[in-house]
Parts: structure tokens; C-alpha cells; sequence
């Protein structure tokens, strides 16, 4: 190996993460559905020339194993001598990258003087790929096109024939074809710069600069983990149910084994692969126990490589929810995982107090309203979210307010005006934060948000909404907050409830709301040793009302808006009575 110094190494280790970002903002500004371009549901990367995970532009630490584990697959399809420059691989075969069918993934090898060096990638949910529309799928034939690991350009000339077959077997012509580009143009940006490089430095200092990115991840990593007490941890939650049988809780473990330099985030005891669509491929079950890892080791000071992620062991046998096998429904993927780097969290809370945060709302808040517009004709689709919710305290801090859930990272909720603009036939009425929903505590939990669509014609309703039983958990004392919730105002006044967050295909009238309440964080601590002027500060500020300041607090406030006060001898007395 040549060897290379610091001054360099670190060039080039900037140079990889400029490259991933020019392919990030290339991808935004170039896509045509707004899930790519606002809520950023999407990830670019370039990887060494065995898949490994060189440096990743995030929208979602979902995908950080999706790109690598779909490069690899694509590596053993073809073998590295089927690959050729100006080649462009395809797939979105759900069972590789873990995920649904809805994220497509591009990737172009990079050659210098001959010799495969790198690849660029790009995975981005389309916003149709085909498939039933409402109701509940049970297998992945239901869900969409499958594309197998194929060539879409081959020595830089496209497959025409294998272009339309895809455009003709989704909702949205133009705007999926417009994404194809756009990821076209990414991989095909991290491709030149990459190039570039590899013409400035050559071929054998570039691979230094990836080694000694992974040396220094690794050292970091490692050096965290020496830090965590030696021993066994575990904790559990469950999920509502999968969407077909109604009310049976998905039961979600975890076991987490520390010894010396090396942590152990054993899946084993997940519940098994269920009959409805909220199923994962093991990929997304081995990256939520990465982003659990990467969160606790070391989540500021260096980004995510395969050196970083090397002391990390993941035990996971297949066919569990978290590592579904063929032909498990995946649809909503994404649910069951956060709860899994939500349990990681809780399995350390004891050993790690002021890194580990209590329990999260853990959902997106997803919702799709579809029909004919009655006004127009024309179809419609519109996904309502992501949205945020409340993150759970720590022992040091709050809970942020109104912020996605921990394997979501990067993405947005889209601006109401874009929204309204590109889909006339609705409305966001609210986007507010709902009071009282953060766990109280010595640390108060995030507070989650409301979100409230109208529709201007009859319609169609899915929402895919979990943990609308089990609330996200306190720590240390600390109290539960409020749980995530759906319902629907009919125009008549007519309030519908539904007894979990899973609606499948509803009728809605023109002038029909329904609203998501994405819960809050978790508390952290007993609420009766928060200090005084924060509980009013709270209730000044509308996060938590004064009933909830008397009940949770001890702390018992008089006056209304900016004249409320405390009434410190009732405050004294509420709150030494309590002991």
C-alpha cells in the first residue's frame, strides 16, 4: 500500500465528501417528484471497488447499507470483468437493498487506465412504481415492478427497450422518467469529479486516501466503544400490529453485548417476518443496528465509512421482520426498524445516560390520498408527510420538538406552498405542535405535531401509522409521551376513529380532513426536580398547559397567556408533598 501524509489523506478524505455532496445537490435540483427534491428521500455515495462504503451524501441512514449491500450484489451477478466503463447497473430488487420497490438504485462503475476503482450510486424513491393502490398487500407481486439487477446503459448507451418497459409499468411517466435522469446525471457527476481526482493523485494514492479513511473511522469508533462498560443489555417494545391481524403486537428485541473494542447488536429474538407490509430485507435490519451504533460511538466526529462501522457485529437470522425473505410485503419497510435503534438507545440509557435518549414517536406519519380530481380528470396521487414528532430527553437536555424520526436524518416535511401548489385538490390546514405530548420529566420530551389535509374532492385515504399503543418510554423517572394518532372530520361533523393508525382505503368526500398527531419524546428524570422557571417558561410558551404543569409538574401556575405566574407557596406544598 503507498503510503500517504495526513496533509493529503485529508484532502482527498475532503474530496469524497464533496464529491457525494455535488452528487446530493446535482440529484435535488435536477428530480421532478418532490419527495426527492423537498422531503429528500434519497441517498448518493461512492464506493471502493469491492462495495464498501467509502462516503455517503444522506438523505436517510436507512439506506447507508442499501447502496453497499446492491453493489456487491450487482459485483457477484456480473463479476468484475462483466463490468465495463460507461456501464450504468439497475435495480430495486427489494430483497437485496432491504427496502421497497419504490427506491430505485443506480450505479456506474469508475475506471482509471482500465482498472475499476470506485463506484457512484444513487437510491431514490420514485413516487410510483406500479402496483396495488389501498388496502393491505400481502406480498411483494402486489407492490409493483421488480427490476432485477440489470444493465439500463451499457458501455454508455442506453437500453431504450428496457427504458419504456419500466416507464410503462408506473402511474407517472414523466415524473419517473425525470428521476431516472436525475439519477443518471448524479452517479454520472460523482463519476467525473471522481475521475478528476484519480488523474490529479492516481489510482494508488486515491486507495491509500480510502484506507486511511477507514483507519481513522475505525480508531474513533473503537475508541468509543472501549468507553461503554463491558457487559450484556437488552430492551424491548412492540409494535400495534402488521396491518392483517388486527390487534396481534409485533414484539421488537434487542440484545446488545459489549467487550472491549467491540459491540454486538444481536436481532436474533425479533419477531418472525408477518403476513401484512411492514416487513424490512435484512439490510435495513443490519443498517438500523448501524445507525443505533453510529449514533452512540461517534455521530459528530467523522462521517460513516466501512472502517467506522467495522467494530460493529450484527446477528440476524432470516426470515424476521427485520430480515424478510421472498415474498414478504414490504411497502412500509421503514416502520418497524426505527423502533429497533429506538430500543438500541434504551438498552444503553443505564450506561450511557447522557448519549442515549429516551423513546421517540418513531414514525413518519405517512398518509396518500388518491383519485380522479373531479375538477380536472386527471388521477392524482399526494403523500402527506414526512412529518415530524417529538425526540425523547436525555440526562443532559430536552427533547427536540418537531423532528423526524432518528432513521430519517436529512429528510424534510415539503413546504405547505409547494404542496398546495403542485396539489390544488388539497389543503394543510395545521402543522402545529400538539401541547402536552412530551413526556414530563427533569427533562422535558420533544412535543409532536399535528397535521391536519383537507381534500377538495372525493378521494381515496391510506395511512400507515405505528406505535399508537406503545408510547415512546422515560428514563430514569422520566415519564411516557403521548402516542401517535389518526382520525378523520368527515365535512358533516362526523368524527371517525380507527382502533390502530392503519387505514386502507377510505372513502372521502369532497370537504373531508384527516389528521395525523405524530407523538412526542419521552422524559427524562423525575418532573417533580424540574426547575420551577422552566415548567412556566413551558406553559408561556404553549408546550405544556396548566393542568398538566399541576398533575406532572408540582408546579401550579395562575394567569392566563404572558401574565401567567407561579404560585410558589401552592407550588411548595404540591411538590414537598409529593416528597
Amino acid at each position: 500500500m503507498t503510503d500517504i501524509d495526513p496533509i493529503t489523506a485529508e484532502i482527498i478524505r475532503a474530496g469524497f465528501v464533496s464529491i457525494t455532496e455535488e452528487m446530493k445537490t446535482n440529484l435535488m435540483r435536477t428530480a421532478y417528484n418532490l419527495i426527492i427534491y423537498e422531503a429528500q428521500d434519497f441517498t448518493v455515495g461512492l464506493f471502493d471497488a469491492d462495495g464498501e462504503t467509502i462516503s455517503v451524501g444522506l438523505g436517510l441512514p436507512m439506506f447507508v447499507g442499501g447502496l453497499s449491500d446492491a453493489i456487491k450484489a450487482k459485483l457477484e451477478f456480473y463479476g468484475r470483468d462483466g463490468i465495463r466503463p460507461g456501464d450504468i447497473l439497475l435495480t430495486n430488487d427489494a430483497y437485496i437493498m432491504g427496502s421497497h420497490l419504490n427506491h430505485m438504485i443506480f450505479t456506474l462503475p469508475i475506471f482509471h487506465e482500465g482498472e475499476l476503482i470506485a463506484f457512484a450510486s444513487s437510491m431514490a424513491h420514485w413516487i410510483d412504481v406500479g402496483g396495488v393502490l389501498g388496502g393491505t398487500t400481502t406480498d411483494i407481486y402486489s407492490e409493483g415492478l421488480q427490476v432485477p439487477i440489470v444493465k439500463i446503459f451499457k458501455e454508455g448507451v442506453q437500453d431504450d427497450e428496457l427504458t419504456r418497459l419500466i416507464a410503462m409499468n408506473v402511474r407517472f411517466e414523466d415524473l419517473a422518467m425525470g428521476d431516472f435522469r436525475a439519477q443518471v446525471a448524479a452517479v454520472r457527476t460523482g463519476e467525473t469529479r471522481m475521475r478528476a481526482m484519480l488523474e490529479r493523485y492516481g489510482a494508488d494514492v486515491v486507495r491509500a486516501g480510502i484506507a486511511d479513511v477507514y483507519r481513522r473511522g475505525e480508531e474513533l469508533s473503537r475508541q468509543a466503544v472501549r468507553r461503554i462498560p463491558d457487559g450484556e443489555y437488552r430492551a424491548e417494545a412492540y409494535m400495534d400490529d402488521d396491518a392483517v391481524r388486527v390487534g396481534e403486537r409485533i414484539p421488537i428485541r434487542v440484545r446488545v453485548v459489549v467487550e472491549d473494542d467491540v459491540m454486538t447488536i444481536d436481532l436474533s429474538e425479533m419477531s418472525p417476518q408477518v403476513a401484512g407490509y411492514f416487513n424490512s430485507g435484512a439490510t435495513a435490519g443490519r443498517s438500523a443496528a448501524q445507525v443505533a451504533f453510529k449514533c452512540l460511538t461517534s455521530p459528530d466526529e467523522y462521517p460513516i465509512n466501512h472502517g467506522s462501522l467495522r467494530p460493529l457485529e450484527v446477528v440476524l437470522p432470516p426470515g424476521t421482520v427485520v430480515s424478510a425473505t421472498k415474498p414478504a410485503a414490504m411497502r412500509l419497510w421503514m416502520t418497524y426498524p426505527m423502533t429497533v435503534v429506538d430500543c438500541v438507545f434504551r438498552a444503553m440509557a443505564e450506561v450511557m445516560p447522557g448519549i442515549s435518549i429516551a423513546g421517540h414517536h418513531a414514525d413518519l406519519g405517512m398518509s396518500h390520498t388518491y383519485g380522479v380530481d373531479e375538477r380536472t380528470g386527471r388521477f392524482f396521487q399526494f403523500y402527506g408527510g414526512p412529518q415530524g414528532g417529538g425526540w425523547g430527553a436525555t440526562s443532559l437536555a430536552d427533547g427536540q420538538s418537531a423532528t423526524m424520526c432518528i432513521n430519517d436524518g436529512d429528510t424534510h416535511n415539503a413546504p405547505v406552498e409547494v404542496v398546495e401548489a403542485k396539489y390544488p385538490m388539497v389543503t394543510i390546514e395545521e402543522y402545529a405542535l400538539v401541547q402536552d405530548s412530551g413526556g414530563a420529566g427533569t427533562h422535558r420530551g420533544g412535543l409532536g405535531t399535528r397535521l391536519r389535509i383537507r381534500v377538495h374532492t372525493a378521494a381515496k385515504l391510506d395511512t400507515w401509522i405505528e406505535r399508537t399503543s406503545c408510547a415512546p418510554w422515560g428514563l430514569d423517572g422520566g415519564h411516557a409521551a403521548a402516542r401517535n394518532h389518526v382520525r378523520v372530520e368527515r365535512a358533516d361533523g362526523e368524527v371517525v376513529t380507527f382502533p390502530n393508525g392503519k387505514v386502507g382505503a377510505l372513502d372521502l368526500a369532497a370537504g373531508d380532513a384527516h389528521i395525523i398527531e405524530l407523538g412526542g419524546g419521552g422524559g427524562y428524570g423525575d418532573p417533580r426536580e424540574r426547575p420551577v422557571e422552566k415548567v412556566l417558561n413551558d406553559v408561556r410558551a404553549g408546550y405544556v398547559s396548566p393542568a398538566q404543569a399541576r398533575a406532572e409538574y408540582g408546579v401550579v401556575v395562575t394567569g392566563t397567556d404572558d401574565d401567567v405566574v407561579v404560585d410558589e407557596a401552592a407550588t411548595a406544598m404540591l411538590r414537598n408533598a409529593h416528597g
